[in-house]
């Protein structure tokens, strides 16, 4: 994803984008969320503090959800 399009979908200019990923000024506490829910991770993993990352699934049908653990089980026991 480009500075463009992301600076598009928080609602900010690609110069702000282009500051945060340079580390010349920090974003706000409300714009970490928004990155966050942006790029379907936590803001620890953002920050650093968890290398954990998590996928927005709160769409999903209970089956897709099955599917997703099966397929998981499946790679923790190969």
């Amino acid at each position: 994803m480009s500075q463009v399009e992301i600076a598009e979908r928080l609602g900010v200019s690609k110069q702000s984008v282009s500051n945060w990923e340079n580390d010349n000024i920090l974003p706000s506490i409300d714009m970490l969320i928004k990155i966050a829910h942006l790029f379907s991770v936590s803001t620890d993993f953002l920050l650093g503090e968890d290398e954990r990352q998590y996928l927005e699934v709160t769409d999903l049908t209970q089956t897709q959800m099955s599917h997703i653990q099966q397929v998981i089980d499946d790679i923790r026991n190969a």
